[in-house]
């Protein structure tokens, strides 16, 4: 491994660096030198000077940093003198810049600073612009100025010119230096801090890191010009900020955070090559502590790590570069001044008894850590240790009385923080000051304290060595603990002092060293960004320096024992329960690769599950992948998963989607392929399964389930919760779970009683049989004789096209701006008939190729449809003006499962529905309607919750075939006939299950209804060009309404439950890339109620790639807040998603202007 530099500052703003091979501490030559602050990168340093200058250190290296500096000398011709420098008054300058604009004579060039020398003297450049070598001293002649230059002089050529070269090389290299001032008459920027990242962003050679600097006023600055051959860059240029910022920290990719006065965070986001500034500020909440909020911030590759007031440490979770805001916090052991995260996302802290320390067992797969060990490393040339003090490991002894508590590792949102700080009235609270006394105010804590200096002594061997658990313990002792030896530092050894709530460290501000070299420094600040440690090296600096010591790790709190056992608890030796963590399973797959260029790339993924304290359990799934020879990973936690589906992508079979709330967000899934239908099918469950147990879910769907189904044929279901529908706190769709329930459907009907009917591709009627298990579970015992085996058909369709030829006639040979010879409908992808396979392994052949000559349009009698020209209407007849034709070619295929859904025989629907209703209601007969394949309209009899599948159909007679079907409140049975006319169904009752007539209600203007649903008072329709309709003025004595009004476009399905709420299936909605272009998501209209029935706004969830959603089944009622005595008002357990103030309905497209369409009489068939 080559050497690499970790860099720390003292309080009296000494520099220190600490070699990885070395293992030496090292001060820096310069010893007038102070520094506040340093930030490290890969290739060089940056620190912020007691004088308010900004110094650089370069790493050194075999290729050195040279800039040319080059400008042009410029001559006339004149009949005189020949070619003279004596130029027009419009020429440009005798010595210029290339544009000429600029003057730029040999005696202006001037060093930069003095860390830079001249190499050489100036020289002409003999090569001219177009690269070859002139031969006339470095001339290049033209007409005139300006115009294009040539190495050969011609009878014309007027003007002429050279450029002057002169190179400077960067000598500094390893020492730090002042990087000179933008305005060298004004006083230098006052920087409080600076940090530099962004090196990864790019993949060429050459790249370069961006430096980012926060002024003591609160000001953002970013430091422009910045390049290999200019390291000190440019200029500063201001980030306009929403507030006052304190502290800064930037990754090494595209992940920046800043810390503001009030002690919350800002994220910023849109930072890119093009764009290294960024776009936009974020305001993230900081931890959740009971007082005051964020001092510091430290930003890595894909972590983000920050310490409150109280110098607490906390992780944020589910932090990427898709998503740099993150998703949570989690509490880590120990208490810090400052931490930094260095290379492969490592991360250092400076404690608060002003020692250093490193996170140990920080991996990919478990980015924080698992405790903090000392930074134990020689000083000088000599071989003394430079350790925080005696005993000061975090780890090990525990004592009686502490300067600091240590608080667990439990997640932030589930646990409440159980610890408190104790420490002595006369010792100080360390800090970290950001004001100009920088080296008054961190000396100022070092007055002496009353408490003697600790003297160190061996460590005993053998059980002396162990110690003793106190009442209430939440950190980890791993093997062996503390030696006494490290206990004296705290009281003799059997001395009982007070006790504690709480297991402590002695974490506090320790007695001074002095101030002598020899006894080593007293800690400020440390920057790991250029130290290329990971969790393998094996470094003596990093190890613990007593074998007895341990290092804290996650771990559960114990309860607080009774004052009469506390004395024995000290002295118990039982360890302390750990938390597990155990690795489900290690695989192989292919991740589709979400930025360009898209494309399959090979990753190794794991599983791993861990247990908190409660018990609870949670799992990460983790995907690693190589990226330009670089080891980078993504993670997602399972409890942010709420949706797990196979999908249908290009050149894989067995790929799945992987949904989370965030991505749900983004239109953009995380989508893995497995290498068979079997490794898909494990992975599945053992992730739906981790799923369920993660949010507490087991047995079957129940009766008040939301049902979907996929274009791909998954049946999805989700238990509602009753802050889905509630008015005022409404569960955002995008934080739905979905859980997939084995079969293979096109739709799914349900209602509240437990009724489920559901229709194949192939028109065959199911209903479910409610003992199936849930994906990732295994069937209930003695149960399974209600599985059974579901079959499901398609037909799968291409196309033969060709092209009329006056010498071969028609040919498949086709112009190149033509469709394919074998293609799809519309000629974009080719499709053959060897390369055409069934949707996925599980479908198999059932029949061959065959012509179709029931194809819309009519065919000749060898199946060939004509038309002019591609792509326009085809039809059945040849003429003179037909010079294409086209025959579609059919095969079918067949899927075979074992599912808990029952066949209902014999005859093939298209349309089903079911009677929406109250959970509590009571009937004999649940009222089934369908349609057949033909367009017969059908009424189930007999069906009941103990026999949801009925007895028997009775057929209700029609005119006319019909194409949609529903029925709602009140027995009210609306449907549309195939000629796209509409008709409500009289007189359906109870006791009159089939009704008696039809009454026609007129469709809105010029347009065409194709798809219906009726809720418990509303009626919402679908028209052809995907426009939603609500039926106004359906009142009892007038259940037909008077006058459609267009609520919204974009939309495919609608499904309208028992409560009234609406939702839809949308082509598409905001947010959605434009590479994503699958159709389908699921949306719920938001503000539905008696007051409003129409709704106000959309609320856009899972999609795209779903086709069905059906909400008749969920008549669970938002919780009426009981009324306060103290007024307050009732919390949600989510964030209020207010509603819009306007009345503007919200469209997954921009709303067309709202129509109302009035109607004639009700005509009686």
């Amino acid at each position: 491994m080559s050497s690499s530099l970790l860099w720390a500052v003292d309080v009296y703003g000494k520099v220190y660096s600490l070699s990885t091979t070395r293992g030496r501490w090292e001060r820096d030559k310069d010893t007038l030198l102070e520094l506040k602050r340093v930030t490290a990168g890969q290739r060089c340093s940056w620190g912020i000077g007691c004088d308010h200058h900004v110094y650089l250190n370069i790493n050194p290296g075999e290729m050195p940093i040279r800039y040319r500096e080059e400008t042009y000398e410029n001559q006339r011709w004149n009949p005189v003198d020949g070619f003279t420098d004596v130029l027009l008054p419009t020429d440009r300058w005798a010595w210029s810049d290339l544009t000429g604009v600029t003057s730029q004579p040999l005696h202006s060039f001037l060093l930069p600073s003095d860390s830079w020398e001249w190499e050489g003297d100036w020289y002409v450049d003999q090569v001219c612009a177009g690269g070859d070598p002139t031969e006339t001293g470095g001339w290049e002649y033209a007409v005139d100025f300006p115009a294009n230059f040539s190495r050969e002089k011609k009878w014309n050529s007027c003007v002429c010119r050279r450029r002057w070269i002169r190179d400077r090389r960067y000598k500094a290299r390893g020492s730090w230096t002042k990087i000179p001032l933008d305005h060298p008459k004004q006083p230098p920027l006052p920087l409080s801090d600076v940090s530099c990242g962004g090196w990864e962003m790019s993949d060429q050679p050459g790249r370069y890191h961006f430096l980012w600097g926060v002024s003591q006023q609160g000001q953002v600055w970013f430091r422009s010009g910045i390049l290999p051959q200019v390291p000190v860059g440019q200029c500063w240029e201001e980030v306009e900020a929403p507030r006052e910022v304190v502290q800064i920290s930037a990754g090494p990719g595209d992940l920046l955070w800043a810390v503001l006065w009030d002690g919350q965070l800002l994220v910023r986001t849109g930072i890119c090559l093009d764009s290294p500034t960024g776009s936009s500020w974020v305001v993230v909440d900081s931890p959740p502590v009971k007082e005051g909020g964020t001092i510091h911030v430290a930003v890595g590759v894909s972590v983000v790590w920050a310490v409150t007031k109280d110098y607490k440490v906390w992780f944020r979770r589910g932090v990427n570069s898709h998503n740099p805001c993150g998703s949570g916090w989690i509490s880590i052991g120990g208490e810090m001044m400052m931490v930094d995260v260095g290379l492969n996302d490592q991360v250092w802290g400076v404690g608060e008894d002003r020692g250093l320390y490193f996170r140990k067992g920080v991996t990919p797969s478990e980015p924080s850590g698992r405790g903090w060990i000392p930074v134990s490393a020689q000083w000088g040339h000599s071989k003394e240790m430079v350790q925080p003090s005696a005993g000061c490991e975090f780890g090990g002894q525990v004592t009686n009385a502490s300067h600091g508590s240590v608080l667990t590792c439990e997640d932030s949102g589930d646990t409440e923080l159980l610890t408190t700080t104790q420490r002595p009235r006369d010792t100080p609270k360390a800090f970290i000051p950001t004001s100009d006394s920088f080296i008054s105010s961190l000396v100022a804590d070092r007055e002496p304290l009353r408490t003697p200096t600790p003297t160190p002594k061996k460590p005993p061997q053998g059980k002396d060595c162990e110690a003793t658990p106190a009442p209430m313990c939440n950190v980890d002792l791993e093997a062996a603990q503390s030696p006494q030896g490290e206990a004296s530092s705290l009281g003799r050894a059997g001395d009982v002092g007070p006790p504690t709530s709480v297991a402590t460290y002695p974490l506090g501000l320790e007695p001074s060293l002095g101030s002598g070299e020899e006894d080593g420094p007293t800690w400020a600040w440390i920057s790991g960004g250029g130290c290329d440690v990971d969790h393998t090296a094996q470094m003596s600096w990093l190890s613990p320096a007593d074998p007895c010591s341990t290092a804290l790790s996650i771990a559960p709190v114990e309860p607080e024992a009774s004052t009469a056992r506390k004395a024995e608890t000290i002295t118990s030796k039982e360890p302390v329960e750990r938390s597990a963590s155990v690795w489900l399973r290690k695989g192989s797959m292919r991740w589709w690769r979400d930025w360009k260029p898209y494309r399959w790339v090979d990753v190794a993924v794991a599983l791993e599950q861990s247990t908190n304290g409660n018990g609870k359990r949670d799992a990460i799934f983790f995907i690693y992948f190589t990226q330009y020879d670089e080891k980078k990973n993504l993670h997602v936690f399972i409890s942010d998963v709420t949706v797990l589906v196979p999908v249908l992508k290009e050149n894989s079979h067995h790929a799945f989607a992987v949904y989370t709330s965030d991505s749900t967000k983004q239109r953009w899934p995380l989508v893995l392929a497995a290498q068979t239908e079997k490794d898909m099918a494990d992975w599945l469950s053992l992730l739906s399964g981790c799923c369920c147990e993660a949010r507490g879910i087991r047995g079957t769907p129940s009766r008040q389930a939301l049902w979907s189904v996929t274009s791909k044929g998954d049946v999805m279901v989700h238990e509602p919760s009753p802050c889905l529908e509630a008015p005022a706190h409404t569960l955002p769709c995008d934080m739905m779970f979905w859980l997939q329930v084995p079969g293979h459907l096109r739709c799914v009907e349900s209602n509240s009683l437990g009724v489920v009917w559901g229709i194949g591709c192939d028109g065959t009627a199911w209903v479910y049989s409610g003992s199936g298990s849930a994906a990732g579970e295994e069937p209930p015992q003695g149960d399974t004789g209600t599985l059974h085996t579901q079959t499901d058909g398609r037909t799968v369709y291409i196309y033969e096209n060709q092209r009329w030829n006056p010498m071969t006639g028609y040919t498949d040979k086709l112009l190149p701006t033509d469709r394919f010879p074998w293609s799809d409908d519309n000629g974009f992808t080719e499709c053959t008939k060897s390369t055409t396979h069934p949707p996925s392994p599980q479908w198999s052949w059932v029949t061959e190729w065959a012509v179709d000559f029931a194809f819309s349009g009519g065919t000749d009698k060898e199946g060939w449809q004509y038309a002019a020209d591609f792509p326009v209407t085809f039809h059945g007849n040849k003429s003179l003006k037909d010079f294409v034709r086209r025959r579609r070619w059919v095969r079918k295929c067949k899927i075979t499962l074992t599912a808990p859904w029952q066949e209902v025989p014999p005859i093939p629907l298209s349309d089903i529905t079911v009677l929406p209703c109250l959970a509590q209601s009571s009937m004999e007969q649940v009222p089934v309607w369908g349609l057949s394949d033909k367009g017969d309209v059908l009424c189930r009899l007999g069906v009941t919750p103990q026999n949801p599948a009925g007895s028997s159909w009775l057929h209700v007679g029609t005119d006319q075939p019909f194409k949609s079907i529903s029925i709602g409140g009140g027995h009210q049975v609306w449907a549309i006939a195939r000629d796209r006319a509409v008709f409500y169904r009289g007189s359906v009752s109870a006791s009159n299950p089939a009704g008696e007539c039809w009454y026609h209600i007129p469709s809105p203007s010029k347009q065409s209804l194709r798809q219906l649903s009726v809720g418990r008072t509303s009626v919402y329709a679908v028209d052809e060009n995907s426009n939603l309709w609500y039926r106004q003025g359906l009142t009892p004595s007038y259940p037909q309404g008077s006058a459609w009004e267009l609520i919204s476009n974009n939309v495919t399905k609608v499904s309208v439950g028992p409560l009234d709420q609406v939702w839809v299936i949308a082509d598409w909605v905001p947010g959605c890339p434009s590479e994503l272009s699958v159709p389908g998501a699921v949306c719920h209209r938001l503000g539905v109620g008696p007051m409003q029935p129409k709704g106000q706004s959309w609320d856009y969830g899972i999609g795209g790639g779903w086709e069905h959603i059906s909400v008749r089944g969920n008549s669970t009622e938002a919780l009426r807040a009981t009324p306060s005595l103290t007024g307050s008002t009732p919390r949600s357990p989510l964030p209020a998603r207010p509603l819009p103030t306007d009345t503007t309905p919200r469209s997954p497209l921009p709303a067309r202007i709202p129509l109302s369409q009035e109607n004639g009489n009700s005509v009686g068939l």
